[in-house]
């Protein structure tokens, strides 16, 4: 088999998305840290649910890949049931290749639940646990994607780290799912420090730093980075997301000035940072690769799921070149 361009990692899964329509939010002052209430002991009404196949936070980065143009792999486990078989012909169907994909047979499919209310989610997760192994290839990736997997995954981790050290022109992307972030950043340090660049949002990023909430954007950029990564970039929702480069250099990017509401949230940090390291693996400089990020992930806030929105490379290039407003990446001073 050729070289790959973009090899992701991580666990795969179905989501059913149930849009709720009696529910209430409530908040802080800020308009943060957020909880959904519904009526305990009833029967609370819904407005509709969706199925969808074949997603995940390294599916859907290799999804992201594929459209784009890149010659695209996952790593990923399923069970031996309909959820892995549907699985499989979606990521087919998306030019995704899944020889390394495993059937594991007594294995269910990792099912989560999506709670869709207004504009946001809340996802009740469970990761099945797999018989995680590194894969066999004969000719090293140009980029390897890391991101979501079980809690039983620290072992796979220590070997994932060991096959590094056998392929050094490899360039590794992590972005830490919620298992990964629970093992600390001590039980994953090789990882961080073999990170060409590393993805997290504001609240994730106070979560792996044990940092108070509203610390500066600057001082989470600045610990982050001494962590190990080349590159950090930290996405702070309507805000847009910042970087600090290799040299220590900080940029902002802007959400993409799309005039249209939100519909759907899910997976818009997945787009932001599979498609920025697709724009690297192009030898795009780090500002592009973010605006390219900050394109497909408005694209995706406009469908339900964190595929359906991904755009193509033609698509992209578009709206990059004529965008509905302001859209520059600046220096954070």
């Amino acid at each position: 088999m050729a070289q790959l361009d973009f090899f992701a990692v991580g666990d795969i899964v179905t989501e059913p998305f149930i849009r709720l329509k009696d529910a209430r939010v409530h908040c802080n002052i800020n308009d943060e840290d957020c909880e959904i209430c519904m009526r305990w002991g009833d029967k609370i009404p819904y407005e509709s649910a969706t199925l969808v196949a074949a997603v995940g936070n390294a599916s859907n980065a290799a999804v992201a890949a594929a459209r784009l143009g890149l010659t695209s792999a996952l790593r990923a486990y399923v069970g031996d049931d309909r959820y892995g078989t549907e699985c499989l012909e979606v990521l087919k169907q998306e030019k995704v290749i899944t020889d390394y994909i495993v059937t594991e047979a007594g294995k269910i499919t990792n099912y989560h639940y999506v709670l869709w209310y207004e504009d946001q989610r809340t996802i009740l997760v469970k990761h099945e646990e797999y018989s995680y192994t590194v894969p066999k290839i004969m000719e090293p990736p140009k980029w390897v994607y890391l991101s979501s997997l079980a809690q039983n995954s620290l072992p796979y981790h220590q070997s994932l780290m060991e096959w590094f050290k056998t392929v050094p022109e490899t360039k590794l992307a992590f972005q830490p799912g919620t298992f990964q972030m629970k093992l600390g950043a001590q039980a994953l340090k090789d990882m961080y420090e073999r990170s060409e660049i590393f993805f997290c949002n504001k609240q994730e990023a106070e979560r792996i730093l044990s940092l108070p909430t509203g610390t500066d954007l600057r001082e989470m950029l600045r610990q982050l980075k001494n962590l190990g990564p080349k590159i950090v970039v930290l996405t702070d929702d309507a805000r847009g997301a910042y970087a600090i480069d290799e040299a220590g250099v900080m940029l902002h990017t802007p959400r993409y000035p799309d005039p249209r509401a939100p519909f759907e949230i899910t997976g818009a940090g997945d787009a932001f940072a599979s498609t920025t390291t697709v724009a690297l693996a192009l030898g795009k400089s780090l500002g592009e690769a973010l605006q390219w990020g900050a394109i497909n992930a408005s694209a995706v806030l406009q469908e339900i799921g964190a595929q359906k929105g991904l755009l193509t490379r033609e698509q992209l290039e578009k709206n990059l070149a004529s965008p509905p407003g302001p859209f520059a990446v600046l220096p954070l001073s």
